[in-house]
């Protein structure tokens, strides 16, 4: 993995050396130019779980990914900048109140001095900070107000905070894993019509103060909280604001 060639691509000058505000800036940065994205299960182009590949697509190609490639490739970089950094496994909270299986999703821990931080690329909507592993404690994030809960069997629970309540993210063990781990699940997501990345091609991105997301043909433009761009784009009009929002030539 070229090193610089991938902190082009998330727009990243400043400091190199281990510590929480580098790891706080290398996260920001990547969610506001690297979007989080399904179209290659909707273009039928295979997702092999293989950090050159993933290296190529991100850094190379100007895409993005779901969160086995830009967790999995983060977590390289991390490692390659001297940051003591794990993959973990985590299962994301639904809205039928479950969590979904075992390696549903990649996140990644990181150990700095004697703290622990949560810091995830590959969930679409997720702090703008890594989230230290301290529990009960409320963390607030320009993203809003997040806390860790420790859970039964050894799990950690991550939430949005807000209206006097918690609204799960997803749970997680901090057990460390490998890549491969990963591949029966990142298999099911691109195949099984019952997987939510089978259901519609999205893609999207954090702004510094909204988001801008194109899910199937719809373009939905929001800031602080307000929408003020929707409308279902026709061809031409799609390829258009794939380049225009995301530099992504379809």
């Amino acid at each position: 993995m070229d090193i610089e060639k991938y902190l082009t691509r998330i727009n990243y000058t400043g400091e190199r050396k281990p510590s929480i505000e580098v790891l706080t800036a290398l996260q920001k940065n990547h969610l506001l130019k690297v979007p989080f994205e399904n179209l290659d299960i909707h273009y039928h182009q295979p997702i092999v779980l293989d950090i050159n590949n993933f290296f190529d697509k991100i850094a190379l190609r100007n895409r993005g990914g779901f969160c086995y490639e830009l967790n999995g490739l983060f977590h390289s970089l991390l490692i390659a900048l001297g940051f003591d950094a794990a993959i973990i496994s985590a299962r994301v909270y639904s809205k039928e109140e479950v969590y979904s299986p075992e390696y549903d999703h990649l996140a990644v821990l990181v150990k700095i001095d004697d703290k622990e931080y949560l810091t995830d690329v590959g969930f679409g909507e997720f702090a703008f900070s890594p989230l230290e592993i301290n529990i009960g404690k409320i963390q607030h994030d320009q993203r809003g107000d997040f806390i860790v809960e420790k859970q039964e069997d050894d799990y950690y629970r991550a939430s949005k905070s807000g209206n006097s309540q918690n609204i799960p993210e997803y749970i997680f063990m901090p057990v460390v894993r490998q890549l491969n781990e990963f591949a029966e699940m990142c298999q099911y997501h691109q195949t099984n019509p019952g997987s939510h990345f089978k259901q519609k091609a999205l893609i999207t991105m954090p702004t510094e103060n909204g988001r801008i997301t194109i899910a199937d043909t719809c373009l939905k433009i929001t800031e602080s909280g307000n929408i003020i761009n929707e409308k279902v784009l026709d061809d031409d009009e799609y390829k258009n604001c794939l380049k225009k929002y995301f530099n992504v030539v379809s």
